[in-house]
């Protein structure tokens, strides 16, 4: 048998997150009170913590800062490659021209 994974959305961890940062709960408490993995915790407060300091985390963003930061650097490597396709066609039709 498999085993059943909850999901949790990114509200419910950055509340948690700031339940144990900046009200100073432990890990251990908030846990037990809210019948939650330690291991996935401790990833989440990780996250939380490298977001605020230095506004890189790793997996899916908690704040609406890093969510609107991951979105609109997509949007910048999507308009570089375009303008990397369009430099090369320009470059092709201008040969073709000559």
């Amino acid at each position: 048998m498999g085993r059943k994974y909850r999901k949790f959305d990114t509200e419910f961890k950055l509340e948690v997150c700031k339940m144990i940062v900046d009200q100073g709960l432990s890990v251990n408490s908030v846990c037990l009170d809210l019948s939650l993995n330690n291991t996935a915790v401790r990833r989440w407060v990780a996250q939380y913590k490298a977001e605020q300091l230095d506004g890189s985390g790793i997996g899916k963003p908690l704040t609406s800062e890093q969510q609107r930061i991951r979105q609109l650097e997509q949007q910048i490597r999507e308009l570089k490659m375009d303008n990397d396709i369009l430099k090369k066609a320009t470059a092709f039709f201008a040969r073709e021209l000559k």
